[in-house]
C-alpha cells in the first residue's frame, strides 16, 4: 500500500514504488474536483504572486466577508484555515479534550490529530447495512463518555450523510453532555443544496457545534490548502486564539477569495457530473465486475472487491498502469478487500475501465 502518510493522492511515494512518472498517474485516490480549479481563479492567483512580497491579511477579512454574504452569517461566526485540518487541530487545542469519540470508518486525520494533541480517542463501528452510519442511540452513548466528537457530513470515504433531524438531535445531546460536536462538512458542497443536511442556517443557535468545511477539494485547489469553521462567535473566538498568525498565506486567500465571485455554472456543472459519474462509475462496478458499492451523495465512492482481490492487489496492478486508487484496508470498520475511486469525468472514468477490464483478464 501507498498510504504511508494515511491518505491519497501521494504522488511521489506512487512514483517511487510504481516506477511511473507523477505526472502520469490519473489520481482516484484523492477526492479532487476533476473539472480543474475555474479558469478566473488561477488568473487571480497568478496576479497575487506579484504582491507575494508583503504579508498576508492575518485577519483574512476579504475572505470572510465573502463567505458571510455566500453563507448567510455573520462574519464573526468565520475562522479561515490552512485547510479544514488546521480547523480541526484549532478547535482540539480550543477545547482541549481529554477524550475524542469518533464513529468508524472515518477520516484518519479525527484520530490522528487527537491523539497528537494528547486525548484518547474512542470510537464506536457504523453498520454497513446502513451505510456505516450510528445508530443515534449509539452516537448519544459515545458522547456521554468523551468531551469531542467528530462526525463526518457526508462521511469519508463512505459519502453517506446524516438526516437533518438527526443532527438537531445530536446537537441537542451535545449541549446536555456538555459534549462538543464537530461536523466535517468538507465535500458538502458536492451536494446538490436542497439534499444537504446542515446545520449551517441556525448553528448559531447551538452552543456546542462547530461545522468544518474546506475549499480545496470542491474548487480543486488541495495545493494551496484553505478551509473554514462556522460556529457562534464565541467558539470562533476561542478558535481563533490559538491559531498562528499568517497560517493561511496571500495566494491561498486570493484563490478562496475568487472561488466567492462567479462560480454559479462551475458549481452547478460539477454538481451535476459528479452525479452522472458516480452513478455510471457504481452500475459499472457492480454489473461489470461484481463489485459492492453504498449510496454516496459525495464525489467518491466505497467499493467493496469480490473474492479474491485485495485492496493492496488491485491497487498495485492498476498503479503499475499509472492508475491510483485508496486502498481503505487499514480503516478502522473496513476490510482487506474495500477501496475508495474519485469520481471524475467520462474520459477518465472510461480510461479507468479499460485498465480494470485488463487487469481482471489477467487475474489476480
Amino acid at each position: 500500500m501507498i498510504e504511508r502518510f494515511g491518505h491519497g493522492g501521494d504522488l511521489e511515494t506512487a512514483q517511487a514504488a510504481f516506477g511511473v512518472d507523477r505526472g502520469a498517474f490519473i489520481d482516484y485516490s484523492a477526492n479532487i474536483n476533476p473539472l480543474g480549479p475555474p479558469p478566473h481563479v488561477l488568473a487571480r492567483v497568478q496576479q497575487e504572486l506579484r504582491d507575494v512580497v508583503h504579508y498576508p491579511d492575518p485577519d483574512h477579512r476579504r475572505l470572510r466577508a465573502l463567505l458571510s454574504e455566500a453563507l448567510h452569517v455573520d462574519e464573526s461566526m468565520i475562522c479561515i484555515g490552512n485547510g479544514a485540518a488546521e480547523c480541526m487541530a484549532l478547535a482540539l487545542l480550543a477545547m482541549a479534550p481529554s477524550r475524542v469519540g469518533v464513529i468508524y470508518p472515518c477520516f484518519s486525520e479525527y484520530a490522528e490529530l487527537s491523539r497528537k494533541f494528547g486525548a484518547e480517542v474512542i470510537g464506536i463501528h457504523g453498520h454497513a447495512e446502513q451505510g456505516f452510519r450510528a445508530e443515534l442511540n449509539e452516537i448519544a452513548g459515545l458522547m456521554q463518555e468523551v468531551d469531542l466528537l467528530f462526525l463526518g457530513q457526508p462521511n469519508n470515504p463512505t459519502g453517506v450523510q446524516y438526516d437533518l433531524e438527526e443532527l438537531e438531535q445530536l446537537a441537542a445531546i451535545a449541549a446536555d453532555t456538555d459534549t462538543m460536536l464537530i461536523i466535517d462538512e468538507a465535500f458538502m458542497d458536492f451536494i446538490a443544496p436542497d439534499r444537504q443536511a446542515t446545520l449551517l442556517p441556525c448553528v448559531e443557535q447551538y452552543s456546542h457545534v462547530i461545522l468544518i468545511r474546506s475549499m480545496t477539494k470542491f474548487y480543486a485547489i488541495p495545493g494551496l490548502r484553505l478551509g473554514y469553521a462556522v460556529a457562534g462567535p464565541s467558539l470562533i473566538h476561542r478558535l481563533k486564539s490559538k491559531q498562528v498568525t499568517w497560517s493561511v498565506n496571500r495566494l491561498a486567500l486570493a484563490a478562496g477569495e475568487a472561488c466567492l465571485v462567479d462560480c454559479e455554472e462551475y458549481e452547478a456543472v460539477t454538481r451535476e457530473q459528479t452525479v452522472i459519474e458516480r452513478n455510471y462509475m457504481i452500475e459499472r462496478l457492480e454489473q461489470e465486475f461484481g463489485c459492492q458499492t453504498w449510496p454516496s451523495l459525495a464525489n467518491f465512492i466505497l467499493v467493496r472487491l469480490p473474492k479474491p482481490w485485495t485492496a493492496e492487489q488491485l491497487q498495485t496492478k492498476l498503479g503499475l498502469k499509472g492508475i491510483l486508487i485508496r486502498s481503505c484496508a487499514m480503516y478502522e470498520g473496513l476490510s482487506e478487500t474495500d477501496i475508495r475511486l474519485a469520481v471524475k469525468d467520462r474520459e477518465r472514468n472510461e480510461i479507468l475501465f479499460n485498465k480494470l477490464t485488463e487487469v481482471w483478464q489477467e487475474g489476480v
